[in-house]
């Protein structure tokens, strides 16, 4: 809100940068964003993963470079495990759980698989179905109402967009790149970004100053506009964990 106060036009040019994050989150900046500009170009300079590649859907038109990626959008789960805490994709909890259904029925099998199956909460598995469906239904109603609105069959498009992306079956890997042609082949909208040499000299002057940033400061996360405005948090560098 801070960011976007005052620009004066209904269409945004946002450039995303972003590893990702939650779903929720990323469904209350498109709520956002799209109450104020009717028209939105998202650009990817670098990578806009997970979350942010949901936020990327919610815009009129992407533009991508040769170099850059969207990602997957299937759920992650934050899993106390016994080698610590680790991201673990929701669809591989349930085909987890669907194999173990599978082998215990082989009693000799059972204890091998009690310590896995010893980590699902009472509601866990009914969470991953839920997280799962919650993604794929952002995606198809942003692409839908946005992206693919004048087009034939926009909910059916949208819709086996969303399935492609979100299935953690077709990538193996929720950090795996995909590029800018496998976007288009899919049927993303997907502009290259080298068609305009001055809009990528601008859009890369701006990737380049904020990973500098990153990289030589304590600033975590930087929301900013053309003016002068800006959002920035910081890492809180001096706290010594006890």
């Amino acid at each position: 809100m801070e960011t976007m106060h005052g620009l004066g036009s209904d269409e945004l040019n946002l450039i995303i940068h972003s590893p990702g994050g939650s779903p929720n989150a990323a469904a209350a900046i498109v709520q956002y964003i799209r109450s104020k500009f009717s028209n939105v170009v998202a650009y990817v300079p670098h990578m806009a993963m997970s979350a942010a590649t949901m936020i990327a859907c919610a815009s009129d038109r992407i533009v991508m470079g040769r170099h850059s990626s969207i990602g997957p959008v299937d759920p992650q789960f934050n899993m106390q495990t016994s080698l610590g805490v680790r991201m673990v994709p929701a669809q591989a909890i349930v085909a987890q759980f669907e194999k173990a259904k599978e082998e215990c029925r082989d009693p000799a099998k059972l204890a091998a698989w009690a310590p896995m199956l010893a980590q699902y909460g009472p509601d866990l598995l009914v969470a991953c179905s839920n997280a799962q469906e919650l993604s794929k239904q952002l995606v198809t109603e942003w692409l839908s109402t946005w992206m693919f609105a004048g087009t034939e069959n926009p909910k059916e498009r949208a819709s086996a967009l969303a399935e492609w992306l979100s299935n953690h079956d077709e990538f193996k890997d929720h950090g795996r790149p995909i590029s800018r042609d496998e976007a288009v082949a899919h049927g993303l909208f997907v502009d290259p970004l080298e068609q305009n040499q001055e809009i990528q000299d601008a859009v890369l002057s701006v990737f380049h100053a904020t990973s500098h940033t990153f990289a030589a400061t304590a600033c975590a996360k930087i929301i900013e506009n053309n003016i002068g405005k800006a959002f920035l948090k910081m890492l809180n560098v001096g706290f010594a964990p006890q």
